[in-house]
């Protein structure tokens, strides 16, 4: 399945997500509200204001999800994942 097919198939709901590069390396954790609609937003036109998001999309490949019951699992499991994980996409939340 395609990256953008799969980004339109997320589920509406709150939790967490990752992205992977090519090699399913997780170079992005986040967290929303509504999985579906935070993702879909890195892709719309225009969201690339920065120089790192630019970089973020065109390097994703896949993307997983984790769906939470609270605002508050979401980012305990967001701040877990990043310091398991290291993504360089991410520098706030990171054990250094």
């Amino acid at each position: 399945m395609e990256l953008a097919e799969k980004v339109s198939q997320l589920p509406a709901a709150t939790g967490v997500y990752l992205f992977k590069d090519a090699l399913g390396k997780v170079i992005y954790v986040g967290k929303a509200n509504s999985l579906r609609q935070r993702v879909r937003s890195y892709f719309a036109e225009g969201r690339w204001q920065d120089a790192k998001t630019g970089t973020l999309v065109r390097e994703a490949a896949d993307v997983e999800t984790i769906v939470v019951d609270t605002e508050n699992e979401a980012l305990a499991l967001e701040n877990n994942l990043i310091k398991q994980h290291q993504p360089r996409f991410n520098v706030l939340l990171r054990d250094d």
